[in-house]
């Protein structure tokens, strides 16, 4: 039986982006039942128990983050929406705030009467201007009906929400870095602990959501628990750290594929449906020789590389969140699946994935603002025929000592920047090494001094 969309059920009917249709459709009726039938604490309850995990890149369980708050603080707490969505080949945000942006503010309202908050702060992607707009849009429109403001329908909450562009930079998905540029800073990270929940915006304590986790709040309290659970993937009983992948997810698809496009399915969903059904196969009758299963930051998968113990390949992984690190990615990111099809050359791609990283780095942290650099240097080098072997151990040693992880820098991103780059020389060494050899023939050729050539 095909899955029936839910976060997407709005997503291509007339303007779907307004207060009218949205009210139409049944909106805002989950946060009025709130607001009358439960308490802060039990909304709080509600979240956590559904196992909803945070659909920003960490999966951190959402109810669990917001029980973080300190207890009793006098306030002001605040809600940070994240919605810097600047992972390459990821616009599953954008397109719920662009058509169906009230379904997000019906989640900020219920996520703000659960933790207390009087003023939310929607952090937008600057590039985002029709979503801008559109968020804008109804932000004023819910001030006009009376559900932003003081008092809202006579319950004695109160809620602001603060529309705010970022300034094009990526580090601004960071959750600190987030706060730092709301703050008017530069948006440098900030060491850990203290948490944004004790001590984050103007610091004060602060939660910071996702859109799409958020837009998974308001159909939590409108649906229930049961249904969310009916989704998805539960947890794994040998992994005791699993805490399940449950509910729909938003998967956008990209690169060298037939029909690019977000679409909307249970939990884990494999790579090859997603791309063979959904995206219509990979382009031009070739064949998907690498797949990013959630962003540039996640890694590659290779997807003729067998499964241990299968006939399966990487490319049948499922994209809950413990399937791609089971073939050594990170995780499952924004799960912003990206297709590299089997005559595209794997330097040029780490070449364009290294010069993201080195230009998005912000340089507060000295191993990722000189390692991303010297990332690109090596690739650059091996690209224009002047590599050597050696540089492929050097590229694996210096993305596996930078990042939160290895404990040298304050945030992710050095990490999100080794990553690609140790799955594909790892992963594709042979083609790497193919490239070296014919770069260094092709100076033997033309009379050039080879330095280092093996």
């Amino acid at each position: 039986m095909p899955y029936e969309p839910v976060l997407l059920a709005r997503v291509g009917k007339p303007d779907s982006h307004r207060l009218e249709g949205y009210r139409a459709d049944g909106g805002y009726a989950a946060f009025e039942r709130a607001l009358k039938e439960k308490q802060p604490a039990d909304v709080v309850t509600q979240v956590k128990d559904s196992g909803l995990r945070g659909r920003g890149g960490a999966g951190f369980p959402t109810g669990l983050k917001w029980t973080f708050l300190p207890k009793d603080h006098p306030g002001p707490v605040y809600l940070c929406v994240n919605a810097d969505e600047s992972e390459p080949c990821t616009y599953n945000n954008r397109i719920l705030m662009e058509k169906d942006p009230h379904q997000v503010l019906e989640g900020i309202l219920l996520a703000c009467y659960a933790i207390k908050a009087r003023t939310a702060f929607y952090y937008v992607r600057y590039e985002y201007g029709d979503a801008y707009r559109n968020c804008q849009a109804a932000v004023d429109e819910l001030y006009a009906a009376g559900l932003l403001g003081k008092n809202i329908l006579n319950s004695g909450f109160d809620l602001d929400v603060v529309m705010h562009r970022g300034a094009g930079a990526y580090i601004c998905g960071e959750e600190t870095g987030l706060i730092e540029s709301l703050e008017g800073k530069r948006a440098w990270p900030r060491i850990k602990p203290p948490f944004p929940a004790v001590e984050g915006a103007f610091r004060k304590p602060t939660i910071v959501n996702n859109v799409e986790t958020l837009a998974c709040v308001t159909q939590i309290m409108r649906r229930g628990n049961d249904w969310f659970k009916s989704l998805g993937v539960p947890p794994d009983p040998k992994n005791p750290r699993d805490a399940g992948s449950y509910g729909p997810k938003l998967y956008t698809l990209a690169g060298h594929v037939e029909k690019p496009v977000c679409v909307e399915l249970p939990m884990g969903v494999t790579i090859r449906d997603l791309v063979e059904t959904h995206g219509g196969g990979v382009w031009k009758g070739r064949k998907a020789k690498a797949v990013n299963p959630g962003g540039l930051s996640m890694g590659f998968v290779d997807c003729n590389a067998k499964l241990k113990d299968s006939d399966l390949t990487e490319y049948d992984i499922p994209l809950d969140f413990n399937g791609p690190g089971r073939v050594q990615c990170l995780g499952l990111g924004t799960a912003a699946v990206t297709v590299i099809d089997d005559q595209t050359s794997m330097v040029d791609v780490l070449h364009n994935v290294c010069q993201f990283f080195s230009h998005e780095s912000c340089g507060q942290c000295t191993p990722c603002r000189e390692g991303t650099g010297w990332m690109l240097k090596i690739v650059d080098r091996m690209r224009r025929g002047l590599g050597r072997k050696e540089d492929l151990d050097i590229l694996v040693d210096v993305a596996d000592r930078i990042g939160i992880m290895p404990g040298t820098t304050i945030c992710g991103l050095a990490d999100g920047a080794g990553w690609p780059v140790k799955t594909a020389v790892r992963k594709f060494r042979g083609e790497f090494e193919a490239a070296i050899r014919a770069g260094t023939r092709s100076r033997y050729a033309k009379g050039l001094e080879v330095v280092g050539a093996h």
